[in-house]
């Protein structure tokens, strides 16, 4: 497995760096080759930059895909919007000789050329793909237990044609991937709906954006579950800080949210503190007792 260009994106350095570290934990824990992606910028967020103006952003994601394809890496995303601009930009310019014609333009400005020589990988297509779940069961040390709402995400689904990752309205393979952590993915109603933040929601229209969260947090809670999974920084916020807001209206829900390098991570071993579990604005006491004995008590059974 040849080495991945781990990208970050904007969100997790400055806002959950807990995610980050938790990630290059788990890879270096499962023996994947990978290396920080240097002087990469924003993706660029696909809902916005798209939208206004395709050719700058083809332009900025092809600089990202530039850098990996210098070192002939593959890139890995930790963020369904990133993975998105980066996937689709790569898709488009591949196929249209006459925009990458125009896209190459700029680039030669700044002594790049876009090849197309790379691929674009969610890390949990890659994990689902790449590893399978039959070999992260036989590496987990403490299977965690937890009733867990499963959040794919828009970007991860959709557009069906360009993903490819087995059905946009009923998917399965994010689930299998937090059951082979000893969990229990629970179904809950509207679970493949927005968490609220995207294509510019949040920022233009906060109340509209509560409550397309407010739908999905009223769902999980009647659901029973214990946290909130995802695999989206974006998603991530939405769902942490969108909680905070929902409370000064008076309408508490207290789910704490999980990123699956993070429940990964603890399931693999690490503490709560090494993947970063209580950074979030979020504390549920319940929750963060029970992975503090969860870490304490090795499950696994001998031999």
């Amino acid at each position: 497995m040849k080495e991945l260009s781990l990208f970050l994106g904007c969100l997790i350095p400055n806002r959950y760096p807990g995610i980050e570290k938790a990630t290059k934990l788990v890879l270096d824990r499962l023996g994947i080759r990978w290396s920080e992606l240097k002087e990469a910028s924003c993706c660029p967020a696909p809902g916005v930059f798209r939208s206004f103006d395709r050719i700058t952003w083809l332009t900025l994601a092809s600089r990202n895909l530039v850098l990996a394809e210098k070192k002939d890496n593959d890139i890995l995303t930790l963020c369904n919007g990133c993975f998105s601009s980066l996937s689709d930009a790569n898709s488009i310019l591949r196929s249209d000789i006459s925009l990458r014609n125009e896209v190459n333009m700029h680039l030669k400005k700044i002594n790049k050329e876009f090849l197309g020589t790379i691929e674009v990988r969610h890390i949990i297509e890659f994990f689902y793909r790449d590893l399978g779940t039959d070999k992260l069961k036989k590496e987990i040390e403490k299977p965690l237990e937890l009733r867990t709402a499963v959040h794919y995400g828009c970007h991860m689904l959709k557009p069906t044609r360009e993903r490819k990752l087995g059905g946009a309205e009923c998917p399965v393979f994010f689930d299998e991937l937090v059951e082979a952590t000893g969990s229990l993915s629970v179904p809950y109603e509207g679970k493949t709906s927005c968490c609220g933040a995207g294509g510019g929601v949040r920022s233009a229209m906060l109340e509209t954006s509560l409550k397309m969260t407010e739908y999905k947090l009223e769902r999980m809670k009647k659901a029973g579950v214990e946290c909130i999974v995802d695999a989206c920084p974006f998603c991530h916020l939405q769902y942490d800080g969108g909680q905070v807001e929902l409370a000064k209206a008076g309408k508490l829900y207290n789910l704490p949210v999980v990123h699956y390098s993070q429940l990964l991570g603890l399931a693999l071993g690490y503490t709560p503190e090494e993947v970063g579990l209580f950074l979030n604005e979020i504390r549920n006491p319940e929750f963060e007792a029970k992975m503090e004995a969860i870490w304490r008590k090795n499950l696994k059974s001998s031999g």
